[in-house]
């Protein structure tokens, strides 16, 4: 059985991130945006990330620019960006396609988890959220609109 921990990404410094080094955390997998409608979600998912993340939770922010071109900068950009407006510490991956043939293979996985709405795989819009569970497995897919406080309570189950 695939779990988040036959993944291997790559952080937005470039750096090989080997997924099987989160085993044992509950993690928010994000598709981000700075130039979206929904960017100001950063400083929701910083919220969840303080708040329990003594506990084992972590968000991993995938920036994304399929959407609008929503995002257009490099990873010193994004970074900055995402310091300076939001006080992101959360761990910021390199920009990725969620959707299409060059999508990453983890959002792949992830979508296949966790339909969306009417049993639909392809993400919709920026923001899309993943939970994942302590053993790896994706627990539920989260829209856009979804505010990250609304999904607490879902966290807290796991933890």
């Amino acid at each position: 059985m695939t779990t988040i921990s036959d993944f291997t990404v790559t952080t937005n410094r470039g750096e090989e991130l080997d997924l099987s080094s989160k085993q044992g955390k509950v993690l928010l997998v994000v598709n981000t945006a700075s130039k979206c409608g929904f960017t100001p979600q950063y400083d929701g998912l910083e919220e969840l990330y303080q708040k329990y993340k003594d506990q084992g939770f972590e968000v991993l922010g995938f920036p994304c620019n399929q959407f609008g071109a929503q995002e257009p900068g490099n990873a010193d950009e994004i970074q900055e960006f995402c310091k300076v407006n939001f006080g992101v510490t959360f761990p910021l991956m390199e920009k990725v396609d969620v959707n299409g043939p060059d999508a990453s293979p983890l959002f792949d996985w992830m979508k296949g988890e966790a339909k969306g709405i009417m049993g639909t795989t392809a993400i919709k819009w920026n923001f899309t959220k993943f939970l994942i569970d302590r053993g790896g497995n994706v627990v539920k897919r989260y829209g856009s609109t979804d505010k990250p406080a609304s999904i607490a309570k879902d966290i807290e189950k796991l933890l």
